[in-house]
């Protein structure tokens, strides 16, 4: 394992709703906050998504994302990653205007497409908060989430352009390839590659120490060793597979965009808490969380006075 661990801090997303948590925040107010205190608890990473303020429903608002990534960077330095997955339905369009309007240090960068699924959380939800929930979780039994060549060589540029470093995010070990692929091509993407092994979505590759340590090999065989990887994991297997990553040499996500409990039975009341308990388990390892000057020199980042914001 490495001595200085990255760990992100994802804080809304676009996939939990309303219903399933009262802690999801949803103004930029909200996020920003949260993004602050993960920073606090050691977080050298954030990852962004915009919500609507009055209903929770992901959404695609730059003037929501300004007030975001301004009030987070007036009150500390740490790493902002701006989303390009957006919610369900939004165009290519869409999802890469955050890159080309505030010219991040970090975003995502879908690997390719999935069949992005969670029409099952209907199975335990019957009541909702708001109307647009189970209409939006619904669709998905018949969405394919779409990252085509053609896009991802377009974004490729467009990063580049903007000077964005992009973590890859790889939902199974066929988006490993497509990255080898878009390296071979020439597409201009610069080392150390940074791939965040993205388990437990429906459409997607399950956690488990097996599948982690394929996937890991996997991307050593196809990229050689100059990259970097963290792991996300949806839902309960959040700790126990990140921690695994850290053994493994890599770094970790957490946050209430992927795993809305603390632990069993427990949620979460912020993204704060989890932070703070996988830099607990980080310390106990013998290794310590990266400060975001450090996660800047891991990821070859451009720094926070070359952003548009």
């Amino acid at each position: 394992m490495k001595s200085n661990i990255i760990i992100t801090a994802a804080l809304t997303g676009s996939i939990h709703t309303p219903t399933m948590s009262p802690y999801v925040p949803h103004t930029p107010q909200e996020i920003a906050d949260e993004a602050v205190r993960c920073y606090e608890a050691g977080a050298a990473v954030c990852h962004i998504h915009a919500r609507d303020p009055e209903t929770g429903m992901p959404v695609s608002k730059m003037e929501l994302y300004e007030e975001m990534v301004s009030s987070i960077k007036s009150r500390c330095d740490i790493v902002i990653c701006i989303t390009t997955g957006g919610g369900l339905g939004m165009t290519t369009e869409q999802r890469v205007e955050p890159v080309t309007r505030f010219k991040p240090e970090l975003a995502s960068f879908n690997a390719g497409s999935i069949n992005f699924a969670l029409f099952h959380a209907l199975d335990k939800f019957k009541d909702f908060k708001f109307p647009w929930e189970p209409q939006y979780l619904g669709m998905s039994e018949d969405f394919i989430f779409p990252n085509t060549f053609k896009s991802m060589k377009d974004f490729s540029y467009i990063f580049s352009e903007n000077e964005t470093k992009p973590e890859f995010e790889c939902y199974d070990s066929a988006m490993i390839n497509n990255v080898a692929f878009m390296i071979q091509r020439g597409y201009p993407i610069k080392e150390p590659v940074y791939i965040q092994f993205v388990m437990g979505v429906l459409g997607g590759i399950t956690p488990s120490p097996q599948n982690l340590v394929f996937m890991v090999d996997y991307a050593k065989r196809l990229l050689g060793d100059d990259f970097v990887f963290s792991v996300c994991v949806a839902g309960r297997d959040q700790f126990t597979m990140c921690t695994q990553s850290v053994l493994l040499g890599g770094n970790v996500r957490v946050g209430l965009e992927d795993n809305l409990f603390l632990e069993k039975g427990t949620l979460a009341k912020s993204s704060a808490e989890q932070v703070e308990k996988i830099g607990r388990i980080i310390r106990e390892l013998g290794g310590e969380p990266a400060t975001p000057n450090e996660a800047r020199q891991i990821l070859a980042l451009k720094g926070l006075d070359k952003v548009n914001f």
